[in-house]
């Protein structure tokens, strides 16, 4: 490695900075430590940098690994050119592969080993050098959408067929790990606007203090911090699509400023009198019932209507279990492919409970298991352990003396998670494939 490159570390752990800082001079001629990632982008901006190595935890006590993604995105967002190594605990890796799926150029568990980490540090850099090719990881142009052989699926691909072709605003809901953002992307790629950009927005990780900043824009001095002009995400997604994942997570006070950027298709930067036209399609996402937030208030009704001209649902995936063993046997050739392993199907008794678990993480949650059970497992076949689901779930649904509701079936699999998990929220939300939000809002709705 070149003795001229820099790094910046971004760790809250002083001990691991002072630690680095020593293991990578001898690598690096700068090596640059922040204590917290709120300067990165600021420091990114004055300073050239050939590689960061982030961490995925910085709040006292909140070990969702949603830091470390948020501030993956906008790293890639604002400086494309410069990759980013995670820096996760063994139990977050599947947070950290959800990084690779963002942007990341690899991930290091802690605690790490050093060749390991001067090695992938090593290779990022080679990355952006153009000296070696990106690892494999998946398509994003549209071809990752499963559609299946059921009848709610058939009608679903039918709806898209249709629309696909147009620029009329899409909703889509479905809960979480259902595929929403999988579905937009099948969109663009089947619209006339599949050569421009596909700019996606996770509503529910935007401060409400940067919603104008990071969607309109700003001009140079507009805020502290402001070094130069950046156009927003409305600007970049001109002549392709704008995905606005989880729609219903935006404050009352900022839906007033998106609905009118909308209907005037204009957008003012921050610090800035100057109307700036804007051409996309917008397609949302939520997992949220909007009609009812608007009978209580939560969601503007003419925004609704603005975003809502073709409604698209994504059903359950335990509504739709005959895709169940197709999906994951896609996972599977995919990752064994990826990670470099052996393994070609599942054994009879692994295919089983993956038919009879609930999969209330849907998607999501069946690539997670699969993906885990790849990389951790040997051999041809996948075997049930290796998958590491309840055991509850390994049971014949009709070895249920009397049958139950879904309410109470979902608030037995959150219990069990917990338990299992000895009350690591983030494990446990991991294990069931949701997010550590959703699951907070289950432990106070089964009063767990």
């Amino acid at each position: 490695m070149a003795r001229s490159r820099s790094i910046l570390v971004v760790d809250d752990n002083k001990g691991i900075l002072a630690s680095l800082q020593y293991l990578l001079g001898d690598r690096f001629a700068h090596v640059i430590c922040l204590s917290s990632p709120q300067g990165i982008l600021s420091l990114l901006e004055r300073q050239a940098v050939d590689v960061v190595l982030l961490d995925m935890n910085f709040s006292a006590g909140l070990n969702s690994g949603g830091e470390g993604l948020f501030y993956l995105q906008e790293i890639k967002a604002w400086h494309p050119h410069i990759p980013v190594v995670l820096f996760t605990a063994f139990a977050d890796i599947s947070l950290a592969v959800e990084g690779l799926k963002r942007g990341a150029a690899d991930f290091v568990v802690k605690p790490y080993d050093n060749a390991r980490l001067l090695q992938t540090l090593e290779e990022a850099c080679a990355t952006k050098d153009g000296t070696r090719p990106k690892r494999n990881a998946p398509t994003r142009n549209g071809t990752d959408m499963y559609w299946g052989t059921s009848a709610a699926m058939q009608q679903l691909h039918t709806q898209v067929e249709r629309c696909s072709a147009t620029d009329a605003n899409i909703l889509i809901t479905g809960e979480n790990g259902t595929g929403k953002e999988v579905l937009a992307r099948e969109i663009h790629a089947a619209s006339h606007r599949k050569e421009g950009p596909l700019i996606a927005v996770d509503m529910g990780a935007i401060a409400p203090t940067l919603f104008e900043s990071e969607l309109f824009g700003h001009v140079k001095g507009a805020f502290t911090d402001a070094r130069q002009d950046h156009e927003g995400r409305f600007e970049a997604a001109r002549g392709g699509t704008l995905f606005l994942d989880e729609i219903g997570n935006l404050p009352l006070h900022l839906q007033a400023k998106l609905l009118t950027a909308l209907q005037s298709r204009q957008v003012v930067r921050v610090g800035s009198n100057t109307p700036a036209d804007v051409d996309i399609r917008l397609v949302c996402a939520t997992n949220k019932d909007l009609p009812a937030m608007v009978e209580h208030g939560e969601f503007r009704e003419d925004l609704l209507y603005r975003i809502n001209t073709i409604h698209l649902h994504l059903p359950a995936l335990r509504e739709r279990r005959e895709d169940i063993l197709p999906l994951a046997r896609r996972f599977l050739q995919r990752y064994a492919r990826e990670y470099g392993r052996s393994a070609e199907d599942f054994s009879p008794e692994a295919a089983g409970l993956l038919e009879r678990h609930p999969w209330y993480g849907n998607i999501r949650e069946l690539q997670h298991a699969v993906e885990r059970a790849v990389i951790l497992g040997e051999g041809r076949l996948i075997l049930p352990e290796q998958l590491n689901l309840s055991a509850r779930a390994a049971q014949p649904e009709t070895a249920s003396p009397t049958p139950r509701t879904l309410e109470e079936t979902e608030r037995e699999a959150v219990k069990q998670a917990l338990d299992y998990c000895k009350g690591n929220f983030s494990l446990a939300a991991s294990r069931l494939g949701i997010s550590r939000q959703t699951l907070y809002n289950k432990i106070k709705r089964y009063g767990l």
